[in-house]
Parts: structure tokens; C-alpha cells; sequence
């Protein structure tokens, strides 16, 4: 099943297919102090507070925060209660992504799709009203502890979900980001098989494409990936597995300090990574160095590129080209203390691919960090 391109008849599509998915609705964060994470994210990120759900507005057992730019939304949760399934979550993990949620047209019948197709259950279909309509829930376990919500809001117009306020917040200054290009799971060896058949048989993604360890690899360490896709061609799933190499390899570390598979990184799209690289890297935002030696050869093996290469070298942007056009990306370092969670900033300028000429820079990059860190 193919994804399918923006011009083509979507209507079409999603009539026919009986789990349509919308995209990306939010994407849930479980952390150690979300008010204080909520804070980053508007500063460093440039995401603007839009909700606020706790003690205030009557939830009893936890806090969540929930902020946008653009189509992007983050909801940031912590517990209030040393036992709570948050707190525990956020103890053994470390601040992570608890929630990759799909808008949908119907919760009900997608979360009775997934599961007739073997997802596991997680929470049935759960219907959620306030003054400002009514919101339909259900969510099926994935890789690790992360789960999906089926999220149907049609016939609501207050702000996220109800039980909800409005933030009381000042405003922030965004940096540019867009929408959620893909998101990248990470499994344990022999996973990735198991993981892409479940996206394949319980989501109806399709294969887009498969790396192997010999394409993502240095002379220490390897990795393979697999990346699934929506026939919309919005939702972009890659999952990674840890390859053969003499060392541990970013895969390995993770899975180590996750304490578990889990999803590793998400990319946010932006129409102007140097103005938005630029932005994060003034308000404090660590990226991954890259070695001026990378931009030596780089105008001959990509070819001609619209921005200033000065600019790219300054701020450390990699640059790669496929059959369709170029794109541009840059890799945060981990946003928390453990080796987990990190930020790809990237822009498509006519590429469909995932940089696959940057991975040898940018695995080495990752093994300095690691090796700083005395984990490779």
C-alpha cells in the first residue's frame, strides 16, 4: 500500500480506508516537574501555553500543561502522587514520551479496528464533554510503555480536551517550527521486524523505507531502521534496532537509560531551519557539533542549495539530496539528563527521504557524545 502525495484525491483515500488517520494530534509528555518543563519548552522551543489541567480545574491526581506552535501540540503531565502511574513511569524511564496521539473521524471504530487486528487494549473508547462539546478517547498499547490515542474531536471547541482551562500565560516568541515530520521509535534486537508488522497489520502504514545496518554505520557502531507511513504521507513512523559493532551503539544507550524500548526523537518541520536553529541556539538549545570538515566537499555531493552555505557550516546544519529535491536537518542534544529524548529540527525543500547521506556525520557526532559521556 502506498503512500499516497499531497495532491492526490485524500477524500478519496480516507473514505476508503476503514482506520484513516488525520495526523498527529498531540504528542504527551510524562516528566519529573512539568511546570518547570512547560517553562523550556516556551522559552528554548518558542511554544506557546494554551491549557492547563490540574488541582484548579479539578483533576485531582496529576498537572498537565499543554502548548502549541503551529500544528505542533506538546502536553506535558507530571504526578501528584509518589504512586501514581505518572511518577512511576517518569522514575524508571526519566522524562519521556508517554503518548503519540492520531486525530481520527471516529475513535470508536478505530480502536475497534486496532484491536480486531491484534493491538493491544489500553483504554476503551471514552467519551469526554464540557460546555464546549464532546471529545471521543481510546488508546492501544505500542513498543514499550508508549501507547496511541485515537483522538475524535469534531464537535469540540474548547481548548484541548475538556477538563481543561485556558493558560494563564505569557505569550512567547515561536521560533518557527510547523508540524511533526516523523517520529522515531526505538526497539531491542529483533524488534524492529515485530514492531513494523504490528504498524503494518493494526495501522495500515505501509513500508516507505528500510536501512540497513551497513547504510547506518561507522567502524564502531550500526544500526537498522525501518520507516512506516500513512497513506496521506503525514504520519511517518520510523522504528531502529541496535546493529553488530564493536561498541555500544546510540541505539544501545538508549535502550539502556530508557530502561526499555521507547521513542528516541522527534523531528519538527520548519520552512527556515536558519532562522530557527538560529533562535534555539540563542536561548540556549545544545546541538550536536559537526566537524568543519563536513562542508568541505558538501557543495559538490549535493549540489545547488538556496541557503548561504556560511550559514549552514555556522549553525552546523546538515544538507543531503534524494530524487526529489534537498533537505536540511540538525539534531539537538538530549533535552534531559539521561541519554534519551532529543529534537531533529528539519526542512524539506522537495526531499521525501531522511538524510541517509548524513548518517555517517551525524553517527559520529552522536559516538563523541557518547563517548564524553563514557557510554560508548
Amino acid at each position: 500500500m502506498a503512500a499516497v502525495s499531497p495532491g492526490k484525491d485524500i477524500d478519496l483515500v480516507m473514505a476508503s480506508d476503514p482506520l484513516p488517520l488525520r495526523g498527529y494530534d498531540f504528542v504527551e509528555l510524562w516528566v519529573g516537574n512539568a511546570k518547570q518543563a512547560a517553562h523550556y519548552y516556551r522559552t528554548a522551543f518558542g511554544f506557546h501555553p494554551v491549557a492547563y489541567a490540574g488541582p484548579e480545574t479539578g483533576v485531582r491526581d496529576r498537572v498537565s500543561y499543554v502548548l502549541e506552535q503551529d500544528r505542533i501540540r506538546f502536553v506535558l503531565t507530571s504526578g501528584l502522587d509518589p504512586d501514581h502511574e505518572v511518577v512511576r513511569h517518569q522514575a524508571r524511564h526519566g522524562d519521556g514520551i508517554r503518548d503519540v496521539a492520531f486525530a481520527v473521524p471516529d475513535a470508536t471504530t478505530a480502536f475497534e479496528q486496532a484491536v480486531q487486528r491484534g493491538a493491544k487494549p489500553h483504554q476503551a473508547p471514552t467519551r469526554r464533554r464540557d460546555e464546549h462539546g464532546e471529545v471521543v478517547l481510546a488508546t492501544i498499547e505500542a513498543y514499550g510503555d508508549t501507547v496511541h490515542t485515537f483522538v475524535e474531536r469534531e464537535r469540540y471547541d474548547g481548548v484541548h480536551l475538556p477538563g481543561f482551562a485556558p493558560a494563564q500565560a505569557p505569550a512567547s516568541q515561536p521560533v518557527g517550527l510547523r508540524t511533526i515530520d516523523h517520529v522515531v521509535g526505538n526497539v531491542h534486537p529483533g524488534g524492529m521486524e515485530a514492531w513494523t508488522s504490528f504498524y503494518e497489520r493494526v495501522l495500515g502504514l505501509s513500508q516507505f523505507r528500510h536501512f540497513t545496518e551497513e547504510e547506518i554505520a561507522t567502524a564502531d557502531t550500526s544500526l537498522m531502521s525501518k520507516v512506516l507511513v500513512d497513506r496521506r504521507g503525514e504520519v511517518k513512523l520510523p522504528i531502529n534496532e541496535p546493529g553488530e559493532g564493536p561498541k555500544r551503539s546510540q541505539i544501545a544507550e538508549f535502550l539502556e537509560a530508557y530502561d526499555g524500548a521507547g521513542v528516541q526523537h522527534l523531528a519538527l518541520a520548519t520552512d527556515d531551519i536558519i532562522g530557527t536553529v538560529r533562535a534555539m541556539r540563542e536561548r540556549g538549545v545544545g546541538f550536536l557539533d559537526v566537524p568543519a570538515e563536513y562542508y568541505e566537499q558538501l557543495p559538490q555531493r549535493v549540489g545547488d542549495v538556496d541557503e548561504p552555505w556560511d550559514d549552514l557550516a555556522e549553525l552546523g546544519i546538515l544538507v543531503d539530496r534524494d530524487d526529489e529535491g534537498y533537505l536540511l536537518q540538525i539534531f539537538t542534544e538530549p533535552v534531559q539528563d539521561r541519554p534519551t529524548v532529543f529534537y531533529e529540527i528539519i526542512q524539506r525543500e522537495g526531499a521525501t527521504g531522511f538524510g541517509l547521506g548524513n548518517f555517517k556525520a551525524l553517527f559520529e557526532a552522536i559516538e563523541r557524545a557518547q563517548a564524553r559521556r563514557g557510554n560508548l
